[in-house]
């Protein structure tokens, strides 16, 4: 047996559906905010800088480690210029001052080999430290823009949201006026087609935008007031009002 329903309640249909539509809107405005994009875009970028961080990091504590190895050498040069040195001060040995000072010599050469290596080195270490130190400064930027993105983005959502609890609200109150079978009729092609009620104006119906062919109109026409009419293009209830052509 064909549904029935009163005009009326047909009527509501079209006001539970201005309703599902604004719920829909809203969700796909939430989804699609430009912060969103901006904030993925700042993610990527901050994940890149973070590996270049990482590898700088480790680069700098390369030049460390040589740093440290090249004092320990020094340290050692120096230990043992000093010793032979007081060991010729002391020594009344010729033999042994001769020798002494040409190892001294060695060692000295030595030590200015490896002090001209240090400075490179600690060169290298300024210049790998200024680079972590930017590609820190940079991360840090990216982190605080993101967070005032961020700020901007929470305001929108929470507008939405109060804008989402506005509309349920308002598709409750209708939803309670509405037949349940109705409404389970109108629910039942809104999940399987996207629209559960279209209305037909001037001959067409809204929810596809397809203006009805003459025998299909004559049928409507002839159909009760009472009688629920599905769309054959949407597959939605075709709500009949005074704007409808009919």
């Amino acid at each position: 047996m064909a549904l029935k329903a009163a005009p009326a309640d047909q009527a509501l249909l079209l006001d539970l559906q201005a309703f599902d539509t604004k719920l829909a809107q809203l969700d796909h405005r939430a989804k699609s905010l430009p912060e969103l994009a901006t904030l993925a875009g700042f993610a990527k970028d901050a994940e890149a800088l973070r590996l270049t961080l990482g590898e700088q990091n480790g680069a700098l504590e390369d030049v460390k480690i040589e740093l440290r190895r090249l004092e320990s050498d020094v340290e050692v040069v120096e230990t043992r210029i000093a010793r032979d040195t007081e060991r010729v001060q002391s020594s009344s040995s010729v033999k042994d001052v001769s020798a002494l000072e040409q190892e001294l010599a060695a060692l000295r050469k030595r030590l200015g080999d490896l002090e001209e290596i240090e400075l490179t080195v600690m060169e290298k270490l300024e210049e790998q430290q200024t680079l972590v130190d930017n590609t820190t400064a940079a991360l840090d930027a990216l982190r605080a823009r993101a967070a005032e993105v961020e700020v901007d983005r929470d305001a929108q959502l929470d507008s939405i949201a109060a804008e989402r609890t506005a509309a349920a609200g308002g598709r409750e109150a209708v939803a309670a006026k509405i037949p349940a079978d109705l409404l389970a009729l109108y629910e039942r092609q809104r999940a399987r087609y996207g629209t559960g009620a279209s209305l037909l104006r001037g001959g067409v119906s809204l929810a596809s935008g397809v203006k009805l062919l003459e025998n299909e109109m004559q049928a409507i026409r002839a159909a009760a007031p009472d009688d629920v009419i599905m769309c054959a293009s949407s597959e939605a209830i075709l709500v009949r009002t005074a704007e409808s052509g009919l």
